[in-house]
């Protein structure tokens, strides 16, 4: 399988079955199944198994995905954005992190969360980010969930790069009939 390419900041240190990744923007780690070997050499990280069953040439993908995901997550970090589509829909600083407009009647409160970045731009872009991208992800699909696009006008929280599928209304199915 292709190597993964440690950087100069970022160090690796292989214990007996867990991986840490320290760089400039922080450390990471991540558990190491019994059946997957990882080694450093010469500013390369291979990741091997022991043997060609489904279940371990599955663990030696993912445990190559997550350490490649840390090293990444080290040096560069990891950012979503999410944008409030909506009349009346906005965001803006609460105490305690996020204070979202969502038609409700009430604001929802989003809490910061520990090793996460939440900043805003205006008032219907939320950026997220940090080094641990299953983190990242987490968080914003979280805030997604709030209020997911609806089909009929594209109303609710979506990623900056979501394509919402429209429907059509009552009218275009009364027009075919």
């Amino acid at each position: 399988m292709k190597p993964i390419h440690l950087p100069e900041k970022v160090t690796l240190v292989i214990e007996p079955r867990l991986a840490k990744v320290t760089g400039p923007k922080g450390e990471l780690s991540c558990n190491i199944p019994n059946k997957i070997k990882v080694e450093q050499k010469d500013g390369l990280i291979s990741v091997s198994r022991n043997n060609d069953l489904p279940e371990t040439k599955a663990l030696h993908g993912l445990v190559r995905s997550l350490i490649n995901n840390m090293v990444i997550g080290v040096t560069e970090g990891y950012k979503k954005e999410l944008q409030l589509v909506g009349t009346g829909y906005r965001v803006s600083v609460h105490p305690e992190g996020l204070s979202l407009t969502l038609g409700f009647s009430h604001p929802v409160v989003v809490k910061k969360v520990p090793e996460i970045e939440l900043e805003i731009e205006g008032n219907n872009k939320i950026f997220i980010s940090g080094i641990d991208k299953q983190l990242v992800g987490q968080v914003a699909s979280d805030i997604r969930g709030l209020r997911p696009p609806e089909p009929y006008k594209g109303k609710g929280v979506r990623y900056a790069d979501e394509v919402v599928l429209r429907k059509a209304g009552k009218a275009a199915k009364a027009a075919e009939a």
